[in-house]
């Protein structure tokens, strides 16, 4: 079982769900991986800041799956904003995940009080132009750091993986993404660390389903058309986030889910988070 893919507006495309790697740094990390992968993932998300780029590229090399199958993300960390420093942290990643190319390569945060990440995006521009990466995107970009971005390089970023769960839907900045072109990742998918798969909505919307409440909010991604990056080192639980594309949900129950909101569950405002 694989994910269906969207388009992407630079006319590549992204599995409508991935896999998250954030934490799968050791030998375990790379059988986790390299089982993900025998599932039937096909888009691996990491990050230089992970740690674990090298453990993604050991499964990378032990998986029978074609490397052109597979859709790799990497990030720059918010130390490496720069228009040479993109250059140089860009080529540490692709060494340590050991690839001719990247697929989608993101700005990890945006770090405005910095102000460097409009030279890191030309930067990314010119990776493009010389075929080292596929794609190119932004993480944590708030709609008027976007319009800058388009506005000063005339680049629309294709994708911008940001914090969305049913605690913090983001409908404000999904309507921007959609007037643009923009596809949206979700980071924390299943608000991991609350009480959101307790919740009365998701646990009864899930039992009058037959699905899990995990599946059921993976589903309610799926429905926005946002592409959730769920991470498992579980064999069993990763194959049931997977197996999220044999039913759907009613509108009614996509608001169902969406009337949690209550807010960012992390502190991670982009207009004064920094990540270095």
């Amino acid at each position: 079982m694989t994910a269906p893919v969207y388009a992407l507006r630079d006319g590549n495309s992204i599995p409508a769900l991935g896999l998250g790697t954030y934490g799968l740094d050791d030998k375990a990390g790379v059988a986790a991986i390299v089982d993900a992968i025998d599932e039937g993932y096909r888009l691996i998300d990491t990050a230089y800041n992970y740690g674990n780029e090298g453990v993604v590229a050991e499964a990378v090399r032990r998986s029978p799956v074609d490397r052109s199958d597979l859709m790799i993300t990497t990030k720059l960390p918010g130390r490496h904003h720069g228009f040479d420093e993109t250059f140089a942290s860009f080529e540490q990643s692709r060494s340590r995940l050991d690839l001719d190319w990247v697929d989608l390569y993101l700005i990890h945060w945006p770090n405005p009080r910095i102000d460097k990440y409009v030279d890191s995006w030309r930067a990314m521009i010119k990776l493009l132009e010389r075929g080292v990466v596929r794609s190119i995107g932004v993480s944590n970009f708030t709609e008027p750091m976007l319009q800058r971005l388009i506005d000063e390089t005339g680049v629309v970023p294709v994708v911008n993986q940001v914090e969305l769960h049913p605690y913090f839907p983001q409908a404000p900045l999904r309507a921007f993404h959609a007037e643009l072109g923009i596809r949206t990742e979700s980071w924390s998918p299943l608000a991991k660390r609350s009480e959101l798969l307790a919740e009365p909505v998701v646990t009864g919307l899930a039992a009058g389903l037959g699905v899990t409440p995990a599946q059921l909010v993976l589903r309610w991604h799926v429905e926005l058309g946002t592409v959730p990056i769920p991470k498992s080192a579980d064999a069993a639980r990763r194959r049931e986030n997977l197996d999220v594309f044999g039913f759907s949900l009613a509108p009614e129950h996509v608001e169902a889910i969406s009337s949690l909101e209550r807010g960012r569950l992390w502190g991670g405002d982009p207009d004064t988070h920094e990540e270095m």
